[in-house]
């Protein structure tokens, strides 16, 4: 069973019920590594240690500290956090509704699962969902979570709401803020319609189950590999392509009838299915 991240009540006007915020996402099967000393073989311990005197501190004696000058700290009290009166600490108001596609991509941040907590208010979130999947509308309203308010996004997914954080407009950077060469040169219209022929080839639908990360298979060989104790040789420096001159029609040219011969091949097999 899934650990809820936040709980609180969810409230459409003056329609209200209890509910529970769970991550939709789980990175757990990912590779990942610990520090250990190569001379000892040992796991390297982390210790917090107060600069000032050099002792060893537990991590639960520990409160936050708002810098207002240097070496100047206001010390803030969990308790004082948690006395905090915002209603968005337990309440998620449905504010307005908005059509999906108006929301650029850029803002849209990490998904949860949002569904009822309590039995008693599992009719008044029935009710909610059925009439955001009818109006086909995308709910937004605002909830704290580690400590920050946060814009959300709300929309019917299966029997529950799929919860999206959304990002401020103060978290975007501006593409004119970005570095590399902005001003293009109009393409050759040849050379687009060959590109074009080639997006037309690999049109298709997007599948998840068909993205393998290759990069953690190759991890995950290495372990085996040191594991069974076989040596691991290096892998010789792929060669950069930087500052060649490239014929660009000829590689569209030569793109493009890959991608024919690669389709023709694939119609022959099923065929032979």
């Amino acid at each position: 069973m899934a650990k809820s991240v936040w709980e609180g009540h969810l409230r459409l006007s003056l329609v209200t019920c209890p509910v529970a915020l769970y991550k939709a996402t789980d990175p757990k099967g990912g590779v990942s590594f610990h520090l250990i000393n190569p001379k000892t073989k040992s796991r390297i311990v982390q210790v917090v240690k107060d600069p000032t005197t050099g002792q060893e501190i537990d991590r639960k004696s520990l409160v936050r500290g708002f810098e207002v000058a240097k070496n100047k700290y206001i010390l803030i009290d969990p308790e004082e956090l948690k006395a905090l009166h915002i209603e968005s600490t337990r309440v998620l108001d449905l504010e307005r509704f908005v059509d999906a596609a108006t929301i650029d991509r850029i803002y849209w941040d990490e998904p949860h699962y949002l569904a009822p907590s309590e039995k008693t208010g599992v009719e008044a979130f029935a009710v909610i969902l059925a009439a955001m999947r009818e109006k086909e509308r995308v709910g937004i309203g605002k909830l704290v979570l580690n400590m920050r308010e946060r814009i959300c996004a709300l929309e019917p997914r299966d029997k529950g709401i799929l919860l999206t954080t959304l990002r401020t407009h103060e978290d975007i950077v501006a593409a004119s803020d970005v570095g590399g060469i902005t001003e293009l040169p109009k393409p050759d219209q040849r050379m687009l319609e060959i590109a074009e022929k080639i997006i037309e080839q690999q049109e298709g639908k997007f599948d998840p189950l068909t993205f393998k990360d290759r990069y953690e298979d190759a991890v995950r060989e290495l372990i085996t590999r040191k594991k069974r104790g076989q040596n691991v040789t290096t892998a010789l420096p792929v060669e950069k392509d930087a500052g060649k001159v490239i014929d660009l029609m000829d590689a569209l040219r030569r793109s493009l009838a890959g991608k024919a011969v690669a389709k023709a091949t694939l119609k022959t097999k099923k065929r032979a299915v």
